[in-house]
């Protein structure tokens, strides 16, 4: 048998340590981190009308797009702020209630995006129906088609789409 100094086998069984603490830490971090799938439950509140809190995670429904909180409408001549009403909307269909989210990923802003439900509910999608939130992308185009059809929420009156808004406005906000 070979005789290896003392020191030499403190640095291999130290890199073997540190290599397998390193995967460890990369695996915990995959899992944390991994969007899809992640469920998501508790009280939620509306940071605006498509965007809720649960705890400290800022989530974003997935395939809605919401006006913007200053964002004015009209209706019959008169103009009102339909970020708020629709702020309010998701706030009736959440209150009271435990939120169910499931997450698809992360938009530009590093927000999770979510699917989620109340009472068996699906938010993103009553939104819509409401007339409170447009499709976003090619998801909910027959529950927008449907809110129009009824000249529900803000299709009652005359709106700009949020993200032609957001993109009018960008230099004051």
């Amino acid at each position: 048998m070979a005789w290896i100094p003392l020191r030499r086998r403190r640095g291999r069984s130290s890199g073997l340590s540190s290599l397998v603490l390193a995967l460890l830490l990369a695996a915990a971090a995959w899992y944390l981190l991994q969007p899809s799938g992640r469920q998501l439950e508790g009280r939620a509140q509306a940071i605006d009308g498509d965007t809720i809190r649960i705890g400290d995670n800022r989530l974003r429904l997935k395939g809605i797009d919401a006006p913007e909180m200053h964002q004015t409408c009209s209706r019959s001549g008169q103009s009102y702020r339909c970020g708020e009403t629709a702020r309010n909307a998701l706030i009736g269909l959440m209150l009271d209630r435990q939120v169910q989210c499931r997450s698809s990923g992360r938009d530009r802003y590093k927000r999770l995006l979510v699917y989620c439900t109340a009472n068996g509910q699906d938010l993103n999608g009553r939104m819509i129906e409401q007339g409170w939130a447009v499709a976003y992308d090619r998801e909910y185009r027959e529950e927008e088609a449907r809110a129009r059809g009824r000249s529900a929420g803000l299709w009652a009156g005359e709106f700009v789409r949020p993200q032609e808004w957001r993109r009018r406005n960008a230099a004051s906000q």
